[in-house]
């Protein structure tokens, strides 16, 4: 029985430690109350200080885009987005842009008399856009009329000259 007594013995040692050095009810007065306070240093939190006001979304998703280096990008698809708005609803049913690429916007047309039309109006368009979108940062605007058919691919397609030696 002597090791069983020896066995108890140490775990009760064992557990007498652990309940003092963490606390318990018979464990002394400063070992249970006893918690790290850490210092206040410049730029902690205060429960009530200064930036602890819960902000709106808005503020939140202003701070993150421009935080990430976006409110270019979502300048630009706004600006794609409301097309109608900046080149007016007669323009825009014969007219939208494809894309943004280093500061160049650039604009499908139905005809080539709309691509020329909106080239004379460049300078106009260029400025609505600089004032209402300008984080756009857009520079230029280039204008397309359709694609002309082309006789290098498609099922009558030949090789070499092709049809162009047979028109006279």
């Amino acid at each position: 029985m002597n090791d069983d007594e020896d066995v108890i013995d140490e775990a009760r040692s064992v557990y007498l430690r652990i309940r003092a050095a963490f606390g318990g009810p018979t464990a002394p007065v400063g070992a249970r109350t006893r918690r790290r306070r850490r210092s206040a240093d410049e730029g902690d939190s205060q429960p009530f200080g200064f930036g602890r006001d819960p902000s709106t979304l808005g503020e939140t998703l202003s701070g993150l885009t421009s935080s990430l280096g976006w409110n270019t990008q979502l300048s630009q698809s706004e600006l794609i987005a409301a097309w109608q708005e900046v080149a007016g609803p007669e323009t825009a049913a014969h007219s939208s842009p494809t894309g943004v690429e280093d500061g160049l916007l650039r604009v499908s047309c139905d005809s080539t008399a709309w691509a020329t039309q909106l080239r004379l109006m460049r300078t106009e368009i260029l400025t609505r856009i600089a004032a209402r979108f300008p984080e756009a940062r857009i520079q230029n605007i280039a204008f397309s009329g359709p694609g002309a058919p082309t006789w290098k691919r498609g099922p009558r397609s030949i090789p070499g000259r092709g049809p162009r030696d047979t028109y006279g």
